[in-house]
Order: C-alpha cells, then sequence, then structure tokens
C-alpha cells in the first residue's frame, strides 16, 4: 500500500503543478460537522502557534489529498465557500454562469470575484482532540507552488508514505499571522514539520477505527441547492428559515431574475463585489458549510 499511495500523491501534484483541471446529502448537524473539522487558525491573542496532525490512508491506497472546486463569497458580512457543481460534478452552475459573462464583457477584475478555486481535503487526526476521531482539513491549491501541499510533498518524498498505520509520521503544522493590503490579519502556515515514524495510535482497535471509519468530505462539508447559488449570482443573500425548514430568496430590487444575466443584473446598489483579497493563501474565516 505504501508505494501505491507515494505514487498517487506524487502523480497528484505533478499534475496539479501542470495546471490540470478536473450530491451529496448532509444530515449531519451543524455541531457535529464542526467537530470533523480541522482548521489551522490562530486565535485572535495568538501572533504564533503550532499543531499537530496525522494523515489518515486512504483503503486503496490512492492520494488521500482530494481535489474538489469552492467558490469564495463575501456574504453577509463574512467569507463564505460555496461548493461548485459545475467544476466537480459538471453541472449547471449559476455563479460559473456570471464568472463567464462578466469576462467576456471585459469585466475581469469583478469576474475574479466568481471564479471558483481548487482546494484539497485531506482527512486527519487531530492530535490535541483525538476524542474527536477523524477530522477534515480544506486548504488552497497554490499556483505560485508555495501552499501547504508544496511545504508536505517534498517530506513525502524524502520519507515515504508518511499515512502508513504503523510508521507512518505526525506532521506538525508551525502558523504565525500575517497581514493583507486592508491591514487585517490572517493565518498563514510558516512551515511542515515532521515527526519521527509511530504507529497510527497504540491501541490497536482505535487505530482501526480510525482506518476503517467510513466518513467522508461529501458528509462534512455542506453543497447548497442549485436555487442557492442562483440568489448570490443574483446579489441576495439567502436566509435560513426555521419555520419553514429551508432558505427563503428574495429579490432587493426590480424583481427580475438574473441566474446569471447581465452585469447590470448581477452587480446590484447598494451591494458591494468585494475580492478575496489573499487569492493564494488561507482566509481566517473558514467554516465547512
Amino acid at each position: 500500500m505504501a508505494t501505491s499511495t507515494l505514487d498517487s500523491v506524487l502523480a497528484q501534484y505533478e499534475k496539479a503543478q501542470q495546471g490540470s483541471y478536473p450530491s451529496n446529502s448532509n444530515k449531519m448537524s451543524q455541531d457535529e460537522r464542526m467537530k470533523k473539522y480541522f482548521a489551522a487558525i490562530l486565535n485572535d491573542n495568538e501572533k504564533q502557534g503550532s499543531k499537530r496532525i496525522r494523515i489518515l490512508p486512504t483503503p486503496d491506497g490512492s492520494s488521500p489529498f482530494k481535489e474538489v472546486w469552492f467558490h469564495e463569497m463575501f456574504i453577509d458580512g463574512k467569507w463564505i465557500k460555496l461548493y461548485d457543481p459545475g467544476m466537480n460534478d459538471n453541472e449547471r452552475s449559476p455563479l460559473n454562469e456570471v464568472h463567464e459573462e462578466l469576462t467576456l464583457d471585459g469585466d475581469k477584475e469583478l469576474a475574479k470575484s466568481y471564479k471558483s478555486r481548487k482546494f484539497y481535503i485531506v482527512k486527519v487526526i487531530d492530535r490535541d482532540k483525538e476524542e474527536d476521531g477523524p477530522k477534515f482539513w480544506r486548504f488552497k491549491h497554490n499556483y505560485k507552488n508555495e501552499g501547504i501541499l508544496d511545504k508536505i510533498i517534498p517530506i513525502w518524498r524524502n520519507k515515504g508514505d508518511i499515512t502508513e498505520s504503523e510508521k507512518g509520521r505526525d506532521l506538525i503544522l508551525e502558523m504565525t499571522k500575517a497581514k493583507t493590503n486592508q491591514n487585517k490579519e490572517y493565518t498563514v502556515i510558516q512551515t511542515v514539520m515532521y515527526d519521527d515514524p509511530a504507529p497510527l495510535h497504540e491501541d490497536v482497535d482505535t487505530k482501526n477505527s480510525w482506518v476503517n471509519d467510513e466518513l467522508t468530505w461529501n458528509d462534512v462539508y455542506s453543497k447548497k441547492p442549485v436555487e442557492y447559488l442562483e440568489a448570490i449570482a443574483r446579489g441576495e443573500t439567502p436566509k435560513w428559515d426555521n419555520d419553514q425548514g429551508k432558505y427563503v430568496y428574495g429579490n432587493n430590487t426590480s424583481g427580475e431574475e438574473s441566474f446569471g444575466g447581465s452585469t447590470k443584473k448581477v452587480v446590484q446598489e447598494p451591494k458591494k463585489v468585494l475580492v478575496d483579497p489573499q487569492v493564494n493563501d488561507e482566509v481566517d474565516e473558514d467554516l465547512p458549510f
């Protein structure tokens, strides 16, 4: 299995460097989902720190780094990541329609805010919270080859399959704070170190339960309905209605529905469409929904 996983990871990494591109029904509660979500983020009062994780092996020897595309949209005062049905499933994507139309109209700067980006999702054990069991860690692909995966791959090349359950290695993420051009702080993983070879867990039953855990990233990261994406494309902010048990969508301008129509219909005043200032970096507002 070690050789197979190693080959899969290195082949995937080489493909990503070359710029290659590639439905879930989530019934978990928000509290349950948050426990299955690993975030390498420093608290507001922390300037630096570290986290220790172990990447779990895949049952078929494939790469543990799953490539998934998300839009990053500034909605209701915070950055939200929205699953892209176009790039992931070859299905209709209202936000991609807006991106394509704005690009054709020559508004490339505004088009950036509707473009989805590639992320990696990997199944890990958070050594600080082992009682939570397997979790999922999502981080951006970096087109300058300066991202998190670029820091992990050299360890893989030099030390072999670090996910191996008996002789794999924990990773130590050294984190620090950086600032955007707007002087906002966010967490950066400065270096990724590795520990000595060790079993995934000394207790055989615990180790087997982690390795055989059937939870997938689809169970943790939500996939919004197309109606939700259409509302975002119209410049609206969908709201969850507890009484109806669903999102409600309202038009906040003239009553026209654009669904990725003309630029004038998409960009609605007084809303301001923002572009993620850290296009290739981590954003410190990162939730799995």
